[in-house]
């Protein structure tokens, strides 16, 4: 069946070229018109863990906090309870607040336990700090697969696909509101690894060994690739749920799992359409 798939995909694969190009524009054009969500490590704010006296609800909480906040003369731009487990609960704020104010808002109804105030200048040297690591992450990798292959064609295939799978997975991010924080940077920078795994499979199986048909090569290198996305997706899957469902504290976890899950989904049409078609037209154009 898996050969019969190939060749299939080998008879029209310039057609197929174009599916993993479409998605990512797409996402793209998704991103611009929806955006996506900052986390507080990125565009300032406040972050609290508080012990209550009691259990409360977690839109009670906003509110209370929210009239409080007025009473004192604060704005404030965002509330968002990410966590409340009976007593133990966390709340991030998107404005710099003081941590008297804070304290002032829930008074009676419990105390802090831990406080974590962001200013604006240190979430701008954030973001510079990333815009560094991503491309020095696109410059190494480039000049790496370059020095593999020698040849332009297939080392700007490698390069394209790790690009489009990370425009898809932020265009999931933006698509399921996983918030761009320092974690999920991380998980995008990781993703690029994966992707150039992948991509260097293919590209070594079908151009460096000469035994076989195209098919068979391809074949024989769908199978080890897919099993190992099929596997990281599995475990990235997991880990979110677990995050999620069983301990939602921990965010930057389940941030990195989503990210990766996204990216890994996007990665299998991308390397054995997208890639391989580029593959096979710069084969049969040597020839």
């Amino acid at each position: 069946m898996l050969e019969l798939m190939l060749e299939k995909l080998m008879k029209h694969y310039k057609l197929f070229i174009m599916i993993p190009l479409i998605i990512t524009g797409l996402s793209g054009l998704f991103i611009a018109f929806n955006g996506i969500d900052e986390g507080i490590d990125l565009k300032g704010g406040s972050i609290a863990s508080l012990k209550l006296k009691e259990p409360i609800n977690s839109s009670d909480l906003e509110n209370l906090l929210k009239a409080s906040f007025d009473s004192q003369g604060v704005i404030v731009n965002e509330i968002d309870v990410v966590s409340n487990r009976g007593t133990d609960v966390t709340v991030q704020i998107g404005t710099d607040l003081n941590s008297t104010v804070f304290e002032n808002a829930i008074r009676n109804k419990g105390t802090i336990a831990s406080y974590n105030s962001i200013g604006p200048v240190l979430s701008e040297e954030a973001m510079g700090q990333i815009y560094w690591a991503i491309g020095f992450a696109f410059l190494f990798m480039s000049i790496a697969v370059f020095i593999i292959f020698r040849e332009p064609v297939p080392s700007f295939g490698v390069i394209l696909g790790a690009f489009c799978d990370m425009v898809i997975a932020l265009g999931g991010m933006s698509l399921f509101n996983i918030p761009l924080t320092i974690a999920s940077i991380g998980g995008l920078l990781m993703l690029i690894a994966y992707s150039v795994d992948t991509d260097l499979l293919l590209t070594t199986r079908l151009l460096r060994r000469k035994e076989g048909t195209i098919i068979s090569r391809a074949q024989d290198a769908m199978k080890t690739g897919l099993t190992m996305s099929l596997t990281a997706i599995a475990a990235m899957l997991v880990l979110y749920i677990v995050t999620i469902f069983l301990i939602p504290e921990a965010s930057t976890l389940s941030n990195i799992a989503g990210v990766l899950t996204i990216g890994l989904i996007a990665d299998i049409p991308k390397t054995w359409l997208m890639n391989l078609g580029i593959l096979r037209w710069y084969m049969e154009w040597k020839k």
